[in-house]
């Protein structure tokens, strides 16, 4: 059973950065696909970004320029850098591998 913890939510400010940390346990994370989503409130989850084992990159055209998620294998960590943030960023951000959900962070853009 893969384990997920997020942490690094927070209050921001417009413009402002954060970063998202998500350490993982119960699996062999350097060949896992990591995944960051987001719900806000009234909507639907929605897919972030994801690395690969191999550390290929996605990005949803809303956080392409502006976000970077990168892994650290030898942490079990994949983070999620957030930058030029924007009110609606704001949102419950899960970490995800597969099957397997953390209990999410909240990241709140204030202007």
């Amino acid at each position: 059973q893969v384990q997920l913890v997020e942490s690094g939510g927070g209050l921001a400010q417009v413009g402002g950065s954060l970063r998202l940390s998500c350490v993982a346990s119960g699996s062999i994370f350097s060949k896992d696909r990591m995944g960051w989503y987001r719900q806000a409130p009234g909507k639907q989850r929605e897919l972030v970004a994801r690395v690969s084992g191999g550390g290929e990159t996605y990005y949803a055209d809303f956080v392409k320029g502006r976000f970077i998620i990168y892994r650290d294998n030898a942490k079990n960590t994949v983070y999620l850098q957030m930058n030029s943030l924007k009110p609606e960023d704001t949102a419950v951000y899960y970490c995800n591998s597969y099957e397997s959900w953390g209990r999410g962070t909240q990241v709140t853009v204030s202007s």
